[in-house]
C-alpha cells in the first residue's frame, strides 16, 4: 500500500472498522469454508477399511489445508504459527511482501504439517499396493528332535521296540512366497489410494494458496499500521506547531487562554496516539515473525508500499473456466469423487473370488552338507459364500460416502463461483473507495489550511483549527482503511481463482 501520509491523519479509534471487517470477514469465512471441506476427509483407504476484525487487529485464525490423509483435521490456528524457526541475526532485515510469502511458504506450521499428510498418503498407497505384490521371506533352522511315533498313530516298525525315535537332527533352509494374483476388491483399494494420494496433492497446493493469503493479510496490515503512525507523527508536528502558534498569540493579545489550553490538550491527543499506533505496529510485527518463521526477537522492516494499482479488466466467464482447471481445492473435491467410486467398486467386489499363489523352494536333511533340493507349490481360489453380510454393508456405506462427496463437489462448484464474483465486486467497490478517500484527503488538507490562516488572521478560534484536524485526520485513516481493503480484496480474487501463489505481484500491483 503506498500509505504516505498525506495531510495529518491519526490513530484515534474512530477508524471505519466496519470496512475493514467486511474484507476479513471474507477471509475467515475462506477459511472456515475450506475447514469444512477437511472436516469430511478420511484416511486414504478408510473407507474401504471400514468400508472478523478491526484494522487494528491481528491476521484472522487460519484454517489448515489437510489432504484426504490425515488421521485428523488440524486446528485452526497452526497457519498462524512457524514450524521451523530461522536464527535470529544481527542488525535489522529487509523484508518484502514477495520475501515474507516465500518466508512463508518454508516455515508455516500449517503447510509443514499438510506436507507431513501428504507423505503419510503415499505411505497408505504404498500399504494398499503391497496386498498385490509377491511376499517373499526367507528362513532357515537346525533342530534336533526326538519323537514318539505312537502320538502319530503311526506302528512301531519291525525291529524296534520303544515307539520313540531320536534324537535326530534337522537342517531346513527355505524361501517362502505368496502372491494374491486375482482380487478385484485389493485392485480398487489401490486405485483409491492412488486418487488419494493425488487428492493430497491437490490440498497441499491448496495449502499454499493459504498461506499465500494469511501472510499477504498479515504483511498488509503491518503495512497499514505503520502507515498510521506515519501519519499520527505528522499529525503530531502539526499540532505542535499550532500549540507554539497559539502561545505566540496569546503573548501578543490576540489569542484566549481558552485557545491556548485546547490547542495543548489536542498536542498531547496526538502524543498518545502516536505511542498507541507505535505500539500496534510492533504487534502486527510480532504477529507477522510468528507466521513466516523469523525469531520474535529478530529486528526487520517492511520494504514494501504496495502502490494502489486498478485490477485489469476480468472476463468473469473465462476466469470461471479456468478456476475449474486450476484451483487446487476443486481439483482435490473431484478427486474424492472418483476415489469413493473406486471405493464402491471395491466394496461390490468383495463378492468375487480371489485367486491366491504359495510356494517354497529350500533344502532340508539331517545337515548342511547332506541337504537335498525340496519345494513345495500350490494355488487355491477363495470364493465367499456368506460374510454375515459385511459386504452389503460396505457397499451401502460406500454409496453413502459418494453421494456426500457428489452433494459437496457440487456445493463447492456454486461456491466458486459465488466466491470470485464476491471477490470481485469488493475490488471494484474499494476501488471507488480509495477515489473518494483520496479526494477527501485534499479537500480536508486545504480545509486545515485556510483554518489556520483564519486562526492567524483572528478571524476565528482554535477550535475551528482542532476540527480540521481531526477531518484531515479522518481523511487519511478512511484512505488507508481503503487501499487495505482493496488489496486484500485482490489477494481474495486470486485465492478464489486459484493463482494467489503465481500472481501475487499482478493482483497487488507490484512490478
Amino acid at each position: 500500500m503506498n500509505l504516505q501520509p498525506r495531510g495529518l491523519a491519526s490513530n484515534d479509534g474512530k477508524s471505519k472498522g466496519s470496512k475493514v471487517k467486511g474484507a476479513q470477514g471474507l477471509i475467515l469465512l475462506y477459511f472456515l469454508l475450506f475447514m469444512g471441506s477437511i472436516a469430511d476427509a478420511q484416511l486414504p483407504g478408510q473407507r474401504a477399511n471400514s468400508t472478523s476484525q478491526t484494522d487494528q487487529s491481528s491476521t484472522p485464525v487460519a484454517a489448515p489445508a489437510t489432504a484426504n490423509s490425515a488421521s485428523q483435521g488440524l486446528s485452526l490456528g497452526v497457519f498462524t504459527g512457524s514450524g521451523k524457526v530461522d536464527k535470529a541475526v544481527p542488525g535489522d532485515i529487509p523484508i518484502s511482501i514477495v520475501d515474507a510469502i516465500d518466508r512463508g511458504i518454508r516455515h508455516n506450521l500449517g503447510l509443514l504439517l499438510s506436507q507431513e499428510q501428504t507423505a503419510s498418503a503415499r505411505a497408505q498407497y504404498r500399504r494398499s499396493l503391497s496386498v498385490l505384490l509377491p511376499n517373499i521371506s526367507g528362513r532357515a533352522s537346525d533342530s534336533i528332535q526326538q519323537i514318539n511315533l505312537a502320538a502319530f498313530g503311526i506302528p512301531l516298525p519291525a525291529g524296534l521296540t520303544s515307539p520313540v525315535i531320536g534324537p535326530f537332527n534337522v537342517f531346513d533352509a527355505r524361501a517362502t512366497m505368496s502372491e494374491t494374483f486375482l482380487d478385484f476388491s485389493a485392485l480398487n483399494r489401490v486405485h483409491e489410494a492412488a486418487e488419494n494420494e493425488k487428492t493430497a496433492r491437490f490440498t497441499l497446493q491448496d495449502a499454499r494458496e493459504l498461506v499465500v493469503l494469511v501472510v499477504g493479510n498479515q504483511y498488509l496490515l503491518t503495512v497499514a499500521a505503520a502507515a498510521r503512525l506515519d501519519t499520527a507523527k505528522v499529525q503530531l508536528n502539526t499540532a505542535q506547531t499550532i500549540f507554539q502558534q497559539t502561545q505566540d498569540l496569546k503573548k501578543a493579545g490576540v489569542s484566549a487562554g481558552i485557545d491556548v489550553l485546547r490547542a495543548q490538550v489536542q498536542m498531547q491527543t496526538q502524543q498518545q496516539r502516536v505511542l498507541a499506533a507505535q505500539n500496534q505496529v510492533e504487534q502486527q510485527k510480532l504477529t507477522l515473525a510468528r507466521i513466516i518463521g523469523l525469531p520474535v526477537s529478530q529486528q526487520f522492516s517492511l520494504t514494501d508500499k504496495v502502490p494502489y494499482a486498478p485490477l485489469p479488466p476480468l472476463d468473469i466467464d473465462q476466469a470461471l473456466a479456468e478456476a475449474y482447471k486450476q484451483r487446487p481445492e476443486y481439483l482435490a473435491a473431484e478427486s474424492r469423487v472418483r476415489s469413493a467410486e473406486l471405493a464402491l467398486k471395491a466394496a461390490k467386489a468383495e463378492h468375487l473370488p480371489t485367486a491366491e499363489l504359495n510356494g517354497d523352494f529350500g533344502v532340508l536333511g539331517k545337515t548342511l552338507g547332506s541337504a537335498e533340493n525340496t519345494y513345495t507349490i500350490s494355488a487355491g481360489v477363495r470364493i465367499p459364500i456368506f460374510q454375515g453380510g459385511r459386504a452389503q454393508a460396505d457397499v451401502a456405506q460406500s454409496e453413502s460416502d459418494l453421494r456426500q462427496d457428489r452433494l459437496q463437489l457440487e456445493d463447492l462448484h456454486n461456491r466458486v463461483e459465488q466466491e470470485i464474483r464476491s471477490a470481485l465486486l469488493d475490488v471494484q467497490s474499494s476501488n471507488q473507495q480509495v477515489a473518494v478517500a483520496k479526494q477527501s484527503i485534499d479537500l480536508a488538507s486545504e480545509e486545515l489550511k485556510q483554518t489556520q490562516d483564519r486562526f492567524k488572521a483572528g478571524v476565528s478560534g482554535s477550535l475551528d483549527v482542532v476540527q480540521a484536524q481531526e477531518s484531515v485526520a479522518t481523511a487519511n485513516d478512511t484512505y488507508i482503511q481503503a487501499l487495505y481493503v482493496n488489496n486484500v480484496a485482490k489477494l481474495t480474487l486470486a485465492r478464489a481463482l486459484g493463482v494467489a501463489e503465481k500472481q501475487t505481484r499482478a493482483f497487488l500491483g507490484g512490478k
